[in-house]
């Protein structure tokens, strides 16, 4: 079983998108080694700066990109001609699909990270997190990890 908790970069319109329900597959250009039940911590990039959320992984494809395209045009919120310019030069995409969503109460920007989280740098895409960093993402957010993923609470309860 699976203990990732991935940390991903998403430009601001794209991660309100998922927290308002309104998208339901983020896309990227290379495939994260994450699988169902993992956990992502949403951060959102410049100007937002901030975590904003978080989402367990439904499932995650990885595509042509014709083939990709006919499974999120629906669910994506992203227009063809903009899906297009994104995977410009490659022939293969990834989908990540999540199924449960939660919304941090309070963004926490980029000046309070930097304060709580010792050499925090933002992710240019994404990056997984070490344990101790997934209790300080809970600490500052007040976002119960544990509660939210069974997977994750699963994982922990085999390692200790």
């Amino acid at each position: 079983m699976s203990s990732r908790v991935l940390l991903l970069s998403v430009r601001p319109k794209y991660a309100e998108k998922i927290f308002e329900g309104l998208k339901e597959v983020e896309l990227r250009r290379i495939r994260p080694r994450i699988q169902e039940g993992d956990l992502v911590i949403v951060y959102a990039s410049s100007p937002k700066k901030a975590l904003i959320g978080a989402f367990e992984v439904h499932k995650v494809v990885q595509k042509p990109l014709e083939d990709l395209w006919d499974e999120v045009s629906e669910k994506a919120a992203i227009s063809y001609s903009e899906f297009c310019l994104y995977y410009r030069g490659l022939s293969v995409g990834c989908g990540i699909f999540f199924e449960k969503t939660y919304n941090f109460p309070r963004p926490v920007n980029l000046e309070i990270l930097r304060q709580e989280w010792n050499n925090f740098r933002p992710p240019q895409s994404y990056r997984y997190l070490k344990p101790r960093e997934v209790d300080i993402v809970e600490s500052i957010t007040q976002f119960d990890i544990n509660k939210f993923s069974r997977t994750y609470q699963t994982t922990l309860n085999l390692v200790y």
